[in-house]
């Protein structure tokens, strides 16, 4: 009888670290999250996101409030041209199909890592929660998560002109992009990444040209800086659904919304930094991994723009740390890895009471685990010799 059973969960395991039913799983969630939302109408951020383009196309300005929405804009110009072939869908089937395109690059992804086939797939397991979250939402942060792994393993792979294009993609699109040039020391080939970054930049720049002109484009760009300032002072609001970071963590438990941001980054950048004084380690593919998973969550733990949609990107850096643990059975290991789980992918769901899941929003306390991995990511990646890791790079 115990046979039968171990046979029939070995089966199920098999199925489930199936490629093709990972991406049926994603797929049919990105599909079921968009038809809700529209159906329910709740689908405001991709009315946002479409009217980018007509905006665009009727040279207004990207950045003011409209009628047609609640909200503003906090995307750069660029992301008229990747919002256009669904802006000109009906709302319905444009909404469902840019969730899908959302999932399709997140899994992109996580599926160039290189690592082994299984390993990738439990990663995308881990991260489905956090990317349903997201989906609700329409949010971007999906595939901007895939965005920065494929700048990654681009760069891995010596493809530094793909890598480049990903990282200058990402940025103009959101900020959060520019962060794939944390992984410049591990090219290869250092000039060719950086004259691919100069010309991808310069190109996709000037892209929504093609659908405005020039002057407005120019404009936009300065028109959007002005517009993350005035957004990156609202949302230290002791009120506000964003400000979900290390920051927000003080600012809330404290009640003193004016403790400033840069004290907090400058230690960040520091800490972030340390481990690249370890150059002997560059080789190792562990180590390239920790910093990877590093780079994902300093991401949005110093973010003050961090809302829980946003969690997509750090938790993929989440199960990415704890995938490349060379003894992920240790005890601490497993319950840092349950907390981050719990309390950062589960805290928005009716598991936790409303009474709960208010404190837990009110003090920002979705960032805490994601904050505690990464201060044990810069420790073991400044201790431990990742010559011994052992991480298979099938592909």
């Amino acid at each position: 009888m115990n046979n039968s059973k171990n046979a029939n969960l070995n089966k199920l395991f098999s199925f489930l670290l199936k490629k093709e039913c990972v991406i049926a799983i994603y797929l049919l969630l990105a599909i079921v999250a968009g038809y809700k939302q529209y159906h329910h109408h709740t689908y405001n951020n991709y009315l946002i996101f479409k009217y980018v383009y007509w905006h665009t196309v009727d040279l207004q300005n990207l950045y003011n409030n409209y009628p047609e929405y609640l909200d503003s804009n906090h995307y750069g110009p660029l992301f008229s041209v990747l919002i256009a072939p669904f802006a000109l869908l009906p709302d319905g089937l444009g909404a469902v199909l840019w969730n899908v395109a959302n999932v399709l690059i997140l899994l992109w992804g996580i599926y160039s890592l290189p690592i082994s086939l299984n390993k990738r797939t439990i990663i995308a397991w881990i991260c489905a929660h956090e990317a349903l979250t997201a989906l609700f939402s329409f949010q971007f942060n999906i595939a901007l998560t895939g965005i920065i792994l494929l700048s990654f393993s681009y760069l891995l792979k010596k493809k530094e002109i793909q890598s480049a294009f990903f990282i200058a993609f990402g940025t103009l699109v959101k900020l959060y992009g520019i962060v794939g040039l944390a992984f410049f020391f591990f090219s290869k080939n250092k000039l060719k990444f950086i004259v691919g970054c100069f010309i991808a930049f310069a190109v996709l720049f000037a892209l929504p040209m093609a659908i405005s002109s020039p002057a407005f484009v120019i404009q936009s760009y300065s028109d959007w800086y002005y517009s993350l300032a005035h957004k990156n002072d609202l949302n230290a609001s002791l009120t506000s659904f964003q400000d979900i970071s290390l920051m927000g963590i003080v600012r809330r438990t404290t009640g003193n919304i004016n403790i400033p941001n840069t004290p907090f980054l400058l230690v960040g950048v520091i800490l972030f930094g340390l481990p690249y004084l370890r150059i002997r380690q560059y080789k190792y593919l562990g180590f390239r991994l920790m910093l990877l998973a590093s780079t994902l969550i300093f991401t949005v733990i110093f973010s003050s723009g961090s809302e829980s949609p946003t969690y997509i990107i750090a938790f993929a850096g989440v199960a990415i740390w704890f995938m490349v643990q060379q003894n992920p059975k240790k005890g601490w290991i497993i319950a840092l890895f349950v907390f981050a789980f719990v309390l950062t992918s589960l805290s928005p769901t009716d598991i936790f009471p409303r009474p709960v899941k208010e404190f837990i929003r009110l003090y920002s306390l979705k960032a805490l685990p994601c904050v505690i991995i990464w201060l044990t990511i810069i420790y073991q990646m400044m201790k431990e010799d990742f010559e011994s890791y052992l991480i298979a790079d099938n592909e």
